[in-house]
């Protein structure tokens, strides 16, 4: 998968899949499945570190995620987010903070937004760079919302949400992150755009959709947002299996003769 298969897939009228990951051994899970692209997503601060926000997320960080994944993912199509304001603190930099996860291993970069750096957004993909844009909630700017809350729920907002995906088309992005948008204006932006959209608490009408890996692997015990779904209650498949190994243990049963060397 790349971009050019990602539009290809919008063409085709086929949905596309993604899930975060910010590891190897998550990564080489993932090489062995159908999945279509991953995403280091700067959600590892939270997810990984503890963080309270995304803003905590550094391009270091982040290239240690994403060499980490691209090591294990085995030729599947990575994205990797641009760290909080990496992109706003003038070319100069937005290129440097690029170039560093590009080498890191990645196929094409998000970044969230795109008033006030659209010219970030022209010279990356003017330099061969894949954009994937992100639109509606964007975590970065939680502080400005005052909270995680649902975008465009208004005329004017969702107008705006409108232009700015067209504005990202226009620009060169090869694809729109949907976040937490009412799903008819979702269904507007997929039907306006030749880039497919990929949603988050969007409803069913993207082109696409992403999660959050391990939300959608029950692991996640403290958030369980109404738009993700638990394919699987992972947090208490490892819990039972972490008692019946402490079990094991003080049953003095394991190790077993064949699980010790001679």
């Amino acid at each position: 998968m790349s971009s050019k298969e990602f539009l290809q897939a919008k063409a085709d009228g086929r949905k596309l899949s993604m899930v975060t990951c910010y590891d190897y051994t998550f990564a080489r899970v993932l090489a062995k499945s159908p999945i279509d692209g991953i995403l280091i997503g700067d959600s590892a601060a939270m997810v990984v570190h503890g963080f309270p926000s995304t803003l905590s997320m550094t391009v270091e960080l982040t290239r240690i995620h994403t060499e980490a994944v691209a090591r294990g993912a085995g030729g599947k199509f990575i994205v990797a987010d641009m760290p909080f304001l990496s992109y706003r603190k003038g070319l100069g930099p937005a290129l440097d903070a690029a170039q560093t996860l590009m080498a890191a291993g990645a196929g094409a970069l998000k970044i969230e937004g795109v008033e006030g750096h659209e010219d970030v957004i022209r010279q990356l993909t003017g330099s061969g760079i894949p954009v994937m844009g992100h639109l509606g909630l964007q975590p970065q700017s939680v502080n400005a919302y005052g909270g995680y809350k649902v975008q465009g729920r208004c005329g004017d907002a969702a107008r705006a949400i409108v232009t700015q995906a067209r504005a990202l088309e226009d620009l060169g992005a090869f694809s729109i992150v949907l976040e937490c948008i009412p799903s008819p204006l979702a269904e507007e932006i997929t039907a306006a755009v030749r880039i497919p959209t990929i949603g988050i608490g969007a409803g069913a009408g993207c082109d696409g959709q992403i999660l959050v890996l391990h939300d959608m692997l029950g692991l996640n015990v403290d958030f369980q947002p109404k738009f993700v779904r638990q394919f699987i209650n992972g947090a208490d498949c490892v819990k039972d299996a972490i008692g019946r190994y402490d079990k094991a243990v003080k049953a003095g049963t394991f190790p077993a003769q064949t699980e010790s060397f001679a």
